[in-house]
């Protein structure tokens, strides 16, 4: 016989009155249930818990003991089918969510800090991944939501843009050129180039050859790294020059100027993006902060 929430919840009625007849009128049910129901507890149990005879009922031993670990058990169903409706009502739970390295500086940390004051009983975990890392997870359901810089996606996932801001070149700090109010691609043709690596931002990497072959030349891509502030900081270290989102701007680091392109570059573009399916409310919760509050492009 498997024990039961309710033969736990008639258990500590009847330890309480101790009367057959007053926990029944307490439960609203008859003395032959509630009789059947200690029975079928003493039953999964393995031992007597109360003592019947002409003086009235008592608890056992076994059950002075099990009283307080039904107790127990009964306060933390209540826990777990209150957290049930909590993460169904989207307010409580974890929230898995993947992005590019750029949107911690277009937005990403201030939304995380607003869901908070709103959401305390949401844990968000962050993992900085690159476009096609991140879209591969949330086809596999390993991320709830994903930012990624590509609109491209399996028709299994949906997306949404979610902001554009524009190029920047990113110079060394003492770059002649640094003193222009723009540069054009044209000048920096022998420069050597630090690029987003092709294989984690393909359409980023094919973007900026694309645009420096209308114009007549291929660039001489020196070096391909995986994370912006590597490119930024490679900069910095006269390594060469590169072409990035305007909003690291934001990241101050030393030794290196962005400056405006003369050239009409496409525009850096964020989206988010989720596997097709059930409602997840704390996705929804989240990007409702989202919409609230959209980076602005420096």
């Amino acid at each position: 016989m498997a024990m039961e929430c309710r033969h736990l919840r008639y258990f500590l009625v009847l330890s309480e009155e101790l009367h057959f007849g007053r926990a029944a009128q307490r439960l609203a049910m008859t003395q032959p249930p509630l009789s059947l129901n200690s029975q079928q507890l003493e039953e999964a149990v393995g031992a007597r818990l109360f003592e019947r005879d002409s003086k009235g009922v008592r608890l056992t031993a076994a059950g002075e003991g099990f009283r307080s670990a039904a107790q127990a058990l009964l306060a933390q169903a209540e826990d777990v089918r209150a957290l049930a409706r909590d993460i169904g009502a989207g307010a409580a739970g974890r929230l898995r969510i993947g992005s590019v390295g750029s949107m911690l500086f277009r937005g990403l940390p201030q939304w995380f800090r607003e869901f908070q004051v709103t959401h305390p009983r949401i844990e968000i975990t962050l993992t900085e991944l690159n476009s096609q890392e991140q879209i591969d997870a949330v086809v596999h359901r390993e991320l709830d939501l994903g930012f990624v810089h590509t609109g491209r996606v399996p028709a299994e996932l949906q997306t949404e843009k979610i902001d554009s801001e524009r190029f920047r070149f990113c110079l060394p700090a003492d770059h002649p050129l640094t003193r222009r109010r723009a540069v054009s691609l044209i000048q920096l043709r022998h420069e050597p180039f630090i690029l987003f690596s092709q294989k984690a931002s393909p359409d980023y990497f094919a973007r900026i050859v694309e645009t420096c072959a209308r114009l007549g030349f291929m660039p001489r891509i020196r070096h391909e790294v995986r994370h912006w502030l590597s490119v930024v900081s490679l900069v910095g270290q006269r390594m060469g020059v590169s072409i990035v989102p305007a909003s690291l701007a934001r990241a101050g680091l030393a030794n290196v100027v962005l400056k405006t392109i003369a050239e009409d570059l496409p525009p850096s573009e964020a989206f988010y993006t989720w596997k097709r399916g059930p409602e997840l409310p704390i996705r929804e919760a989240f990007l409702g902060v989202i919409l609230q509050g959209r980076s602005i492009d420096p």
